[in-house]
């Protein structure tokens, strides 16, 4: 379960990077919670075909994280603004975060 919450993560952050394809399986599988029957039957694929593209799509995602780092600085971003106690600058880099 943790590495299925770790994926949508990275997809968020990555999930442009992808083909619309890609897109269309990873969110059929882990956002609608479809079973790869499902999203075989429903988009005429085999189920093996959707299994290896869901297996390539994870592996590329991780391939994005390990190299561009976005989710583990957002991280740090976030522990040091916690950090903050200037209540005015933390409400600034607060919203540089968000944007």
């Amino acid at each position: 379960m943790e590495k299925e919450i770790y994926l949508t993560i990275l997809f968020d952050y990555y999930g442009e990077l992808l083909t619309d394809k890609q897109q269309t399986y990873f969110k059929n599988y882990y956002f609608d919670n479809l079973s790869l029957a499902e999203i075989s039957e429903n988009l005429n694929v085999s189920r093996n075909a959707i299994h290896k593209e869901l297996k390539f799509i994870s592996e590329k995602l991780e391939f994005y994280e390990e190299h561009l780092h976005l989710y583990q600085k957002d991280k740090k971003l976030e522990n040091l603004i916690k950090k903050i106690t200037d209540k005015e600058l933390k409400k600034e880099f607060n919203s540089l975060k968000d944007n």
